[in-house]
């Protein structure tokens, strides 16, 4: 038996109000896919940020003063718990800011606003401000002098073998002797003979020596290229067995 003509007719109703309804709860799993995406895209700039403003920065070598240990165009990670709250100590590498005007002024960069926006939250390196990157070599109260007999440096009379340094490259081309200052460090590059590091800048007002307070952190991860990416080493066993500083030294003993 055939149904009459228009007997479907009153489901009509019934049908549009179904696809209207999945439509409706379609729109709303997409707005709310939306607003989860958003929600973990906002957490994630968030977190970068204040990992970037408390924790981790990143920063761009632009010279070969650090060879072999940093290499032009590497990429790095500094750690701003060190200095503070967690201790420096001799061997970490370290950036500071050119507060002594170590380097020439250079001309400002212009970069766009997506690397202003990677910039603020961490994930590109800063190149506005002026930084360098050197090895402490001394720290407050240590006479640090070159060199000995054997062309090495010494601090507070103990002899360094330094594996870190440029292959063929000397300790030091320029003798020294000073005494590191209360709040200060002595700072050289691991390419020794092309780093104008604490040596090259005794005639600054600062005679070379770095403020604690202008450290930005210490540099611990090499982030990129990826086929140099690893932790840096700061050589405890070079460093090892120094002698404190002599009573002498620590009552302020002059730079000569």
């Amino acid at each position: 038996m055939s149904a009459a003509p228009g007997a479907d007719a009153p489901m009509a109703p019934r049908a549009r109000r179904a696809a209207s309804k999945k439509a409706i709860e379609q729109d709303r799993s997409f707005a709310a896919w939306l607003r989860e995406i958003a929600t973990i895209v906002v957490i994630a700039l968030v977190l970068s940020f204040l990992i970037k403003t408390f924790l981790f920065r990143a920063f761009f070598i632009p010279s070969g003063s650090m060879e072999t240990t940093l290499e032009i165009d590497d990429r790095i990670f500094v750690n701003q718990l060190v200095p503070q709250p967690f201790g420096l100590e001799r061997g970490d590498v370290v950036v500071f800011g050119d507060t002594e005007n170590w380097l020439q002024a250079g001309e400002p960069a212009d970069i766009g606003w997506f690397r202003e926006a990677l910039i603020f939250v961490g994930l590109a390196p800063d190149d506005s401000q002026q930084h360098l990157v050197k090895r402490v070599i001394g720290m407050a109260g240590d006479r640090v002098v070159c060199c000995d007999a054997e062309g090495r440096i010494t601090v507070n009379g103990d002899p360094l073998d330094e594996p870190y340094l440029f292959p063929g490259a000397a300790p030091s081309d320029t003798p020294f002797d000073v005494v590191v200052p209360e709040g200060k460090v002595w700072v050289m590059g691991d390419h020794r003979n092309a780093s104008a590091d604490s040596r090259a800048n005794t005639d600054k007002p600062g005679q070379g020596f770095i403020d604690l307070d202008d450290i930005e952190g210490k540099a611990a991860v090499i982030a990129w290229p990826l086929d140099r990416m690893g932790f840096l080493d700061n050589y405890p066993q070079v460093f090892d067995g120094i002698p404190e500083p002599a009573a002498a030294a620590q009552g302020g003993l002059e730079r000569r």
